[in-house]
């Protein structure tokens, strides 16, 4: 009898500074929201179980900056990952323009194995300022759309709306590449007796 080895997937987030990415990863896990705003330098990553298809897996959360000056950091932090998270900012049209951007640099810098099967997701942050949106809902459907049907949410890390559903896909997009490379070890282990007479004859200081 063998059993399944919890497996770790590591999940990055990028998107421009501002559009909540800290935020996010800390309401996820930690159900948490602070309004004051640090940007992030370098990166950050928080660790969270969930269970997905009767298994418990670890995501790893990458958090990282969204200023044009660290983008250069992004190789050593995008080889790895399992899933790659795009968020916007519903209120920041520049924020959602620059997805392809973000998106391509992902590409080039993680170097993913089926770049063109890749799992993205994209969320639009700060739904709870719907009132003040500039990115219409069905735009951000089209894009996601035209560039493979990636996964889409619109999301508030301020109220935690959509976010736990979000993660929950997210969880799922990234154990999905992992689906060829199981890692199996056996729940016992047979331990066999050696003979008092071959120890004897082994013999040697402690």
């Amino acid at each position: 009898m063998a059993s399944k080895k919890k497996q770790l997937f590591k999940i990055i987030i990028l998107g421009d500074s501002g559009v909540g990415k800290t935020s996010l990863m800390n309401q996820y896990v930690n159900a948490r929201f602070t309004q004051q705003y640090r940007a992030t330098v370098g990166a950050d990553f928080m660790a969270k179980e969930v269970m997905i298809d009767d298994r418990m897996v670890t995501l790893q959360i990458w958090d990282t900056a969204g200023q044009e000056r660290f983008q250069s950091l992004g190789g050593a932090f995008y080889r790895g990952a399992d899933c790659c998270v795009l968020v916007y900012d519903i209120t920041n049209p520049k924020s959602f323009d620059s997805l392809d951007s973000w998106r391509d640099e992902f590409l080039m810098q993680g170097q993913p194995k089926d770049p063109e099967h890749f799992p993205f997701v994209v969320l639009g942050n700060k739904l709870d300022k719907a009132t003040e949106r500039k990115v219409q809902e069905s735009k951000a459907q089209q894009w996601c759309k035209s560039h493979g049907n990636i996964q889409f949410f619109e999301v508030s890390a301020k109220d935690a709306t959509n976010i736990e559903q979000a993660f929950q896909d997210i969880a799922k997009a990234a154990a999905s590449q992992e689906k060829d490379e199981e890692i199996f070890f056996p729940t016992t282990v047979t331990l066999t007796k050696q003979d008092p007479k071959k120890q004897q004859k082994q013999g040697g200081c402690c």
